[in-house]
Parts: structure tokens; C-alpha cells; sequence
């Protein structure tokens, strides 16, 4: 069945306008809304639907998701959007070849797979990415470890949409709408079950970076304690060899050996026994 495709942008200033000649009105109000989250609602014979891209948009961040407010009937498919959404882009390039969509159904079904595909090869990134950290952490003991942080917020950012656009497309892919046949469901629901996988890959992900953050904090905890160790134990040895110089470099009348010529030789050969009896107790006591 043929349709019309209107798209506008957020900030057109004739939208609200038009919205409000051919839109209902609470269609018309979820269309203009500053924020969205991913949904799915049947109203009357048309569906309100907003769903998120990745945004890959020069000089943005990956996980700032594109969002897109979208209006469905049987004979109108209405978009609105903030910034650049690449989905649409190769829609619009397909029906520029003669190639595009010929029902709502198909609409539907090529803008969820376009956003899939992109959300899904991002997933797949962060997934190679904690994979090299992984190696990196477990197998040279922390290094790289100044990338978890960076590459966890991401995960989560991606996290709080893409678990409601699942929602959502599972939604539509068995809504009962005059919108969609039978097939168009079939359809609809190859993307909803791709995006149920990709949602699982970044809770594995997430998890896994919580793992190896842990990780290399108790690395790091190690190492701190085992320096702390050491230097315990040059106090150890040190604190008495201080406590004989302290005491023989103290400028009073009556400290031996102040006019015998050997007398420091003898005061450093006696430190020096000192000193191994120190380490030789040490390595009994098993704290060497």
C-alpha cells in the first residue's frame, strides 16, 4: 500500500502548525517532546513510536543516542528529528535510486534494521575493545587500566536505551495494528531479536569491565601493600642504625672514643653487625 513520508526537523518553526492540522494531538505532543525514551504505543488506528541511533555525527560521542519521534498510520509515516539520523539516510538514498520502501510495513521494517545494524556494530566495538583490556590487565598485571573508566560509561550510556528500544520493538513486531500485516510482524521482529542479543553482549560487557575493574584495584592494593612492606622493613632495619648515630653524634661531654682514632672505624663495623643481625632475624621470622 502506498504512503507518504513527511520528515521535519525538531526546531522547523512551521511543525507545530502542521502537526496540529494532521496529527492528533497527543501524537502531535509526543512528536515535539525536548527528551524521549524509546516506546511504542498504539493510538487509535496509528502508532507512536521513538527509537534512538547511535550517534555518528562528526565530533560526537558515539553513545550521545540520536533520538527520533515518529508518527505511523496506513497511509502516512511522520519522523521528527534533532540531529542527523543515518537510518533515515539510507532510506531517503533509496528512494532517490527508486529503491525505497512501498508500505508503512517496509518503512518500518528498513529504519529498525538500519538502527540495528548500527547499534549492533557498535556493540560488537566495545566488545573487541574490552576484550584487548582484558588481555592487557590479566596478562601484564594492570596495564591499560586508565581505560576501563572511559569505555564502562559508554556501555552504560548505550545500556539506558537500548534495553527500552528492545522493549519497544518486541512491542511492534506483535502490535495489532491496521498499520502492519502479518508479514510486516515477521519482519519487524528479526531486528527486536538482534537488539535482545546486543542488549545481552553489553550486559556481558558491562559486567566484564566491573570484573576487571576490580580486578586491577586489588592489583593495585597488592602492589601499594607489598611496597609498604618493604619500606616497613628498611624502617625496620634503618630505625636502630639511626638511633646509634643520633646517639654518638650528639655534641655533649663524655661519649667514648671521642680521642681514639678507631673509634669510628668500630662504630661502623658495629652498625654494619647490626644490621645483618637485623636481616638474619628478619629471615627467621619469615618476614623477608
Amino acid at each position: 500500500m502506498k504512503f507518504v513520508w513527511h520528515h521535519f526537523e525538531l526546531n522547523d518553526p512551521n511543525l507545530q502548525s502542521w502537526l496540529s492540522e494532521h496529527v492528533p494531538e497527543i501524537a502531535a505532543a509526543a512528536l515535539v517532546q525536548s527528551e524521549t525514551r524509546p516506546r511504542c504505543d498504539k493510538l487509535g488506528d496509528g502508532i507512536i513510536l521513538n527509537l534512538r541511533g547511535v550517534n555518528l555525527n562528526d565530533g560526537q560521542d558515539v553513545e550521545d543516542m540520536v533520538s527520533l519521534r515518529i508518527w505511523v498510520t496506513a497511509e502516512m509515516v511522520v519522523t521528527v528529528r534533532r540531529r542527523r539520523v543515518f537510518a533515515l539516510e539510507d532510506i531517503r538514498k533509496k528512494i532517490a535510486e527508486g529503491d525505497g520502501p512501498e508500505s508503512v510495513g517496509d518503512f518500518l521494517t528498513a529504519l529498525t534494521t538500519g538502527l540495528t545494524d548500527r547499534i549492533e556494530k557498535t556493540a560488537l566495538h566495545i566488545t573487541a575493545a574490552t576484550d584487548d583490556i582484558e588481555d592487557d590487565i590479566l596478562g601484564e598485571g594492570g596495564k591499560n587500566a586508565e581505560e576501563l573508566g572511559p569505555l564502562r560509561r559508554t556501555t552504560i550510556k548505550l545500556r539506558r536505551y537500548i534495553g527500552p528500544q528492545k522493549d519497544a520493538l518486541v512491542k511492534l513486531a506483535t502490535l495489532d495494528s491496521a498499520c502492519l500485516t502479518e508479514a510486516d510482524r515477521l519482519e519487524l521482529r528479526e531486528p527486536a531479536n538482534r537488539m535482545a542479543i546486543t542488549l545481552e553482549a553489553l550486559d556481558e560487557v558491562r559486567d566484564r569491565l566491573l570484573s576487571l575493574q576490580d580486578h586491577s584495584d586489588m592489583q593495585v592494593a597488592l602492589r601499594q601493600g607489598r611496597n609498604g612492606y618493604v619500606l616497613s622493613l628498611i624502617a625496620g632495619i634503618f630505625l636502630p642504625l639511626g638511633f646509634l648515630t643520633g646517639l654518638f653524634g650528639m655534641n655533649v661531654a663524655g661519649l667514648p672514643g671521642t680521642s681514639w682514632p678507631m673509634a669510628f672505624v668500630v662504630l661502623c663495623g658495629a652498625m654494619l653487625v647490626v644490621a645483618l643481625l637485623l636481616i638474619a632475624a628478619f629471615k627467621w621470622l619469615d618476614w623477608l
